[in-house]
């Protein structure tokens, strides 16, 4: 098992990309806190991994609080003597309201959650990595809407911030052994759009015309479970401030 005596915490744990995680984590034999805001799912994930080599926790929290942040990874030391592995996986969409319809309000909800919320749980993490004094893992779960004009300008925005950040914090502790990466997913099969609601039309037109017209089949949440269990056991440990596209070639267009 490759994540054996390993402590996670894991955001976004109640569907989708973040349940695969948390499941694939939890079968190689990792200690995770499943962190999200549908209780009862996460108490389902939790008796569902019950039988599993690794062991699991729920906290619900929201992401974008920075209590909830800084208390997830408390428990996670609380309760399994240390922290090794931070992936934060939670995010939302925008609307894909071009520029010129963008709302204050959409700017707000989605910066808080896609990159306050990770800021608030690196910080953290990045504090008691240094304390524990033997390095640490931070894995981001961004978008090749990053690099690409996948959504609408605030959702684009929000994942190029969390680039940024994951990249500076790779460069700034290099020497404390504190690696951190970034999985850039394209079309995946999860809730996400779901909970978008409603798209604004002319932005979700242009770009239906334009880069999503290209976009190759959508792919699995396990296609990011994977790529997040490869950043986070010692056959990445050489790896750290890269962006990984895992979106079939979609980024190549």
């Amino acid at each position: 098992m490759k994540l054996t005596n390993k402590s996670v915490v894991v955001t976004g744990a109640s569907s989708g990309m973040g349940k695969q995680i948390v499941e694939l984590f939890v079968k190689e034999g990792a200690s995770v806190v499943a962190v999200a805001r549908r209780k009862e799912r996460l108490d389902a994930l939790v008796e569902s991994l019950k039988d599993a080599p690794g062991r699991v926790i729920a906290f619900a929290g929201d992401v974008s609080n920075r209590e909830d942040n800084e208390a997830m990874i408390d428990l996670a030391v609380k309760e399994f003597g240390k922290l090794d592995i931070l992936v934060n996986n939670a995010g939302v969409m925008d609307d894909m309201a071009p520029m010129a319809q963008a709302s204050d309000d959409k700017y707000e909800s989605v910066m808080t959650i896609n990159v306050y919320g990770p800021m608030c749980a690196m910080r953290k993490a990045c504090q008691v990595f240094l304390a524990q004094g033997s390095g640490g893992n931070i894995i981001n779960v961004s978008s090749v809407g990053s690099m690409h004009q996948a959504a609408g300008p605030i959702y684009c925005a929000s994942k190029a911030a969390l680039n940024a950040m994951s990249k500076n914090t790779a460069h700034m502790y290099m020497k404390e052994k504190i690696r951190c990466n970034v999985i850039a997913p394209g079309g995946i099969k999860t809730e996400i759009g779901a909970a978008m609601g409603m798209p604004n039309l002319e932005g979700y037109g242009r770009l239906k015309a334009g880069i999503l017209g290209i976009a190759p089949e959508s792919g699995e949440a396990s296609d990011i479970a994977n790529a997040a269990l490869f950043l986070a056991s010692d056959e990445s440990a050489y790896i750290s401030g890269v962006v990984l596209p895992v979106d079939g070639g979609w980024i190549s267009f």
